[in-house]
């Protein structure tokens, strides 16, 4: 046989100076995920309403609507 012991001493240090291994197009999928959910993060901050705000903002248009369709003269010159 051989030397093991050297081999195995050098493989047991070398596990201690190594980091992860790391796949690197699998960090970079990972990295533009968590930016997409934060630009996504501050687009609802920045542009979304609640469902209710939305709501109460439609029927305050609509009746600003109908009350000046009723305050306007209708002519019969046509």
């Amino acid at each position: 046989m051989g030397p093991t012991w050297p081999v195995q001493q050098h493989l047991v240090t070398a596990e201690l100076h190594m980091g992860h291994v790391v796949n690197l197009r699998t960090a970079r999928k990972q990295a533009k995920r968590r930016q997409a959910e934060q630009e996504a993060a501050q687009n609802r901050l920045a542009h979304g309403r609640p469902k209710r705000d939305r709501m109460l903002q439609r029927s305050k248009s609509d009746k600003a609507q109908k009350d000046l369709e009723q305050h306007r003269i209708e002519r019969g010159d046509g």
